[in-house]
C-alpha cells in the first residue's frame, strides 16, 4: 500500500486551507497529522477520503487516482453520524452493503468486528442508547468492515470523555498492527502514544514530517533536570558560577540547567552535587515533550 499526496491545494473564500501539500504513507505506518484547530487537517483528510476534491495536485493510492480506490479506504469522521433507531448490527449491515460488501460476508464478519471494537453483547442495542465512546467504536467498526488497506481517522477522540478516549485509543493500538493508519489530532499526548511518525501542519503548510525520535533529537537542548528533596541555596549558588553552566531555572524543587556539552558536563555536575552532599530525588537529561516542540513550531 502506498498513498501519495502530490502538491495538493484547496481554498475556501480565496484562502488556501491546504497549500501545495505533499506527503507519502506506506504499508504498516501509523501516522499522526497534527496541528492546531484550523490548520487544514480535516480538509486534507476529506480530500484523501475523496469527500471533497483538490483544486490542484493529485492523490494516488497504489499509483491509481483515489477516486478509483475508495474500496481500499476506511474513513472515520470526527462525529460519526448513525441512525439512532437502528441497532449496532443493523447499522453495520447497512453501512457494509453501501460499501459493496456482500450480505453473506457481512453476516460472518459483523460479530468478529464488534468483538474487535469491544461492542460484543451490544449488537442488538439501538445506537441512540450508545455513549459517545460506543458510537466512536461503532464508527471504527464500520471503517473496518470492508477490510481496507488504509484507515483515515479525523480527530477520533477529541470529543470523548477520558474513559471513552482510553477505550478508543486501545482499539487503535490493536488495529494498527493489521492496518495502515492516518489520523488527525490536536491532542498531542494521543499522537505520541500511538503514532510512530508525525506530520505537523499549520495554515495548510507542512512544517515537519519526521519520527518522534528524530523530532526530539532535532529539538533537544543541552539541559539537565535535578530534582532536590529540599532547595539547597548554597549549591544553587555554586552551580550558577560553574563555567560550563549557561543558564539555570529554579522551578519548585527542580533545577533546569543548560550546559555547554550535555554528555561531558552531566558528569561534572553530578560530581559537584555529590561533593556538596546534595540530597536529590532525580538527576536526568531533560527532554522536550512533543507538546513543547509543537508549540515552538506552530507559534514561531
Amino acid at each position: 500500500m502506498k498513498l501519495e499526496i502530490r502538491n495538493v491545494t484547496k481554498s475556501y473564500k480565496n484562502k488556501n486551507v491546504v497549500n501545495n501539500f505533499t506527503m507519502e504513507i506506506k504499508t504498516g505506518e501509523c501516522v499522526g497529522l497534527i496541528g492546531p484547530n484550523g490548520a487544514g487537517k480535516s480538509t486534507l483528510i476529506k480530500m484523501i477520503a475523496d469527500i471533497i476534491k483538490p483544486e490542484e495536485g493529485e492523490i494516488l493510492l497504489n499509483g491509481n487516482k483515489i477516486t478509483k480506490m475508495k474500496r481500499e479506504i476506511g474513513y472515520l469522521p470526527q462525529y460519526p453520524n448513525f441512525f439512532n433507531w437502528m441497532t449496532a448490527k443493523e447499522t453495520l449491515m447497512f453501512m457494509g452493503q453501501l460499501s459493496g460488501v456482500q450480505k453473506k460476508d457481512l453476516i460472518n464478519q459483523i460479530p468478529e468486528i464488534l468483538r474487535k471494537v469491544g461492542l460484543q453483547g451490544a449488537e442488538n442495542s439501538k445506537v441512540g442508547t450508545f455513549s459517545g465512546g460506543m458510537k466512536q467504536r461503532l464508527g471504527i467498526a464500520q471503517a473496518l468492515l470492508h477490510k481496507p488497506s488504509l484507515i483515515i481517522m479525523d480527530e477520533p477522540v477529541s470529543a470523548l470523555d477520558p474513559i471513552g478516549r482510553r477505550e478508543v485509543l486501545n482499539i487503535i493500538q490493536e488495529i494498527k498492527k493489521e492496518t495502515t493508519i492516518l489520523l488527525s489530532t490536536h491532542i498531542l499526548n494521543d499522537a505520541e502514544e500511538i503514532c510512530e511518525r508525525f506530520i505537523i501542519i499549520k495554515d495548510g503548510l507542512k512544517l515537519e514530517d519526521t519520527t518522534l525520535l528524530k523530532l526530539l533529537h532535532h529539538n533537544r537542548d543541552n539541559q539537565l533536570a535535578v530534582e532536590l528533596v529540599n532547595i539547597d541555596l548554597e549549591w544553587i549558588n555554586v552551580v550558577r558560577k560553574l563555567p560550563y553552566v549557561e543558564e539555570m531555572k529554579v522551578i519548585g524543587n527542580t533545577l533546569e540547567i543548560k550546559v555547554e556539552n550535555i554528555y561531558n558536563n552531566k558528569k561534572l555536575l553530578l560530581k559537584s552535587a555529590i561533593e556538596h552532599n546534595v540530597d536529590f530525588v532525580k538527576f536526568e537529561i531533560r527532554r522536550e515533550t512533543l507538546e513543547e516542540i509543537f508549540l515552538k513550531l506552530v507559534v514561531r
